[in-house]
C-alpha cells in the first residue's frame, strides 16, 4: 500500500510528504481496540507540498483554509478494525477533499432577462388568481 497518493490524472502527491501517525481506536473491534493501534491519522502540508503548481497551491490553500493548521490538513479514520482499511479511507479522504479544493471555479452565469412570452405567462396567472380571490370575497 505504501506509495505515491494519485489524486488527478496530472497530480500524485510523493509518499515523503505524507506522515502518518497511527493510534488506539475507539471505534468496533472489541477487545482488540484496546491493543492495536488502528487509527490512522494522515498529515499532508498543502503549503509546503511540490505536488501542486503555485497556482493549484494557492487555490487549494484559500478553498481549505478553515480546516488547516499551519498550513497543514490532518485526515483521522477509525471506522475499520484494521490499521489497513484505515490508512486507506485517510488517503480516499485526502484525494477527494485536494481533487475538490484544486478544481477550477464554476462558470460565471451571465444574466439573462425573461422571455416576453415568459413575463406574458406569469402576468396572466397573476391576473387569474387575483380575478378567483375577488370572486370568493363577499359583496358588500
Amino acid at each position: 500500500m505504501p506509495g505515491p497518493l494519485i489524486v488527478t490524472a496530472s497530480i500524485t502527491v510523493p509518499e515523503a510528504e505524507l506522515n502518518w501517525r497511527f493510534s488506539r481506536s475507539s471505534g468496533p473491534g472489541g477487545q482488540g481496540v484496546n491493543t492495536t493501534d488502528s487509527r490512522a491519522e494522515l498529515t499532508f502540508s498543502v503549503a509546503e507540498t511540490t505536488a501542486l503548481t503555485p497556482a493549484l497551491k494557492a487555490r487549494a490553500l484559500i478553498r481549505l483554509a478553515p480546516r488547516l493548521v499551519d498550513g497543514a490538513i490532518t485526515i483521522a479514520a477509525s471506522e475499520y478494525r484494521s490499521q489497513l482499511r484505515n490508512r486507506e479511507a485517510a488517503e480516499m479522504r485526502l484525494a477527494q477533499l485536494l481533487r475538490e479544493a484544486v478544481a477550477p471555479p464554476p462558470r460565471k452565469r451571465r444574466a439573462t432577462k425573461p422571455s416576453r412570452g415568459a413575463v406574458e405567462h406569469r402576468l396572466a396567472d397573476k391576473k387569474r388568481r387575483s380575478n378567483l380571490k375577488r370572486l370568493r370575497r363577499p359583496e358588500d
